[in-house]
């Protein structure tokens, strides 16, 4: 038995920068911390710069393994996909029965389903955590959604709430639901992340179109960040606004290629959604917009055959238009919040997870990318009452008609002026479907029917129904083809 058998609360696999973080945010917190890289390099190099941290440290899995009490608690910081298996099936000879290994990447969700299952046949506990916060969440408290079967988290949660970003006293990290729920969520946060971004470079735009520089730009996002859209997107964007190229003195802004990179969440996020058939068109269009920013063929093909407005957008009142574009930002955000939350209500039903909507967007509002002060009213109002959305949430529905003129204003004026705003557009046009008494869904089925014997429902009676088309028109019953 070795000295440094048994003597650490938690390990850590992965020692790049997220991992070596969360392991220094461990030890910070007074958890004695095991440490372990692949490449016992890195390992000894953060030993080097974080000695205060007093790490555990080990060269073999073997040696990691043991190093920790038991029931063993594991969290995993290594990259998705091929290296989170092969970390696993170095880990598995040395876990004893019990033991819980979590796997803190942006996982796909059916991919930890399958390693939940295959671990639990073995006798083992396998929980999927998503972690938002990024370098310096990691460090000093990130949102943290961990799902997996309930009775491990009473082994680990304790201590993934004390090391989790705290609001108010409470720390932002729950229990979500069993085997894939917590990546999951954290996918659906990435989604709406990507929104949210896409919807502040759509309002930088429409503030360049007015004549804004960036500098005054970055003002504006600074006053916004005082009231409604205070938030860490906000935030930050004044803060890249501000900052001026060394070598040309140009906006950092301005000398930054305009194509948007991507890792898979929001792309995820959109295909769950169209699997489950829930409507996130806003989230799916910005994963679409980005696409689109990566596509210099595509651009420079459309750029040298199509014309338009040149983007200049022409106000009679420029500080009254910019009002009206905080409140379009505002609105679009609370959409982009309802299509996020309606997919994790879904998800939950479809997957058995029984997820608490109220908790999801209390767990962000510290520690993680999309953290807003919207997210308490969010919480509070899935609290209140049985939400099938959030638009139907009182202070939500009075906030949407309060900015409606607004909204409607900003995007009449961007499509007049031809400033591309896929995001801004497609949140009015959801708000405006799912308000809608009628949709045009009846002329699609009438379609439907006379080209595929699709058959249709009636306003007025029960049964499903048929038009013979291509005989006599007459109407008859049929089974649903839907």
């Amino acid at each position: 038995m070795s000295e440094k058998t048994g003597i650490a609360q938690i390990g850590v696999v992965g020692m790049a920068v997220m991992g070596s973080n969360l392991a220094r945010n461990f030890a910070s917190k007074g958890f004695k911390t095991a440490i372990f890289n692949r490449s016992y390099a890195k390992t000894a190099a953060v030993l080097e710069a974080h000695p205060e941290a007093e790490f555990v440290a080990s060269e073999s899995v073997e040696e990691f393994v043991d190093s920790l009490e038991k029931p063993r608690r594991i969290i995993m910081m290594v990259k998705a996909g091929p290296a989170t298996d092969a970390t696993i099936e170095a880990l598995l000879p040395f876990l004893d029965q019990g033991d819980i290994v979590i796997d803190g990447g942006n996982t796909y969700f059916p991919d930890t389903r399958r390693r939940e299952k295959m671990m639990a046949e073995k006798g083992f506990n396998f929980i999927g955590c998503g972690i938002s916060g990024g370098e310096e969440g990691a460090l000093l408290g990130p949102s943290m959604m961990p799902g997996g079967p309930k009775d491990s988290y009473a082994h680990v949660g304790p201590i993934l709430e004390k090391v989790a970003a705290q609001y108010d006293g409470e720390p932002c990290c729950t229990w979500i639901g069993t085997d894939g729920a917590g990546h999951f969520v954290k996918m659906v946060h990435n989604g709406i992340e990507y929104a949210d971004m896409q919807f502040i470079g759509e309002a930088y735009d429409l503030l360049k179109g007015v004549g804004l520089s960036a500098a005054e730009a970055a003002d504006v996002f600074a006053q916004w960040n005082t009231g409604d859209l205070d938030s860490y997107l906000i935030e930050i964007t004044s803060e890249v606004l501000r900052q001026v190229d060394a070598e040309t003195g140009k906006p950092l802004v301005d000398v930054i290629v305009d194509a948007a990179g991507m890792k898979g969440t929001g792309t995820w996020t959109v295909q769950e959604a169209l699997n489950l058939g829930v409507p996130a068109a806003a989230i799916a269009e910005s994963v679409f917009a980005r696409a689109a920013s990566s596509s210099p063929e595509l651009r420079q093909a459309a750029r040298k055959a199509l014309t338009g407005p040149d983007g200049t957008v022409q106000v009679d009142d420029r500080d009254a238009f910019v009002e009206d574009v905080r409140q379009a930002l505002w609105s679009a955000k609370v959409i982009a919040y309802a299509q996020g939350l309606h997919l994790i209500k879904v998800a939950g039903q479809e997957y058995g997870w029984d997820i608490d909507v109220a908790a999801c967007a209390r767990i962000w509002r510290a520690g993680c990318i999309i953290r807003a002060k919207l997210l308490d009213r969010i919480s509070n109002e899935y609290a209140a009452g049985n939400l099938e959305t959030l638009l139907e949430a009182p202070s939500i529905s009075q906030g949407l008609a309060d900015a409606n003129g607004s909204w409607r204003r900003v995007v009449a004026k961007a499509t007049e002026a031809g400033v591309p705003i896929p995001g801004f557009a497609s949140a009015l046009s959801y708000y405006d479907i799912v308000r809608a008494d009628r949709t045009n869904a009846a002329m699609t089925q009438g379609l439907r029917d006379f080209f595929g014997s699709h058959t249709y429902k009636r306003i007025d009676k029960e049964g499903t129904f048929h038009t013979n088309w291509s005989g006599d028109r007459t109407e008859s019953e049929a089974v649903d083809t839907h």
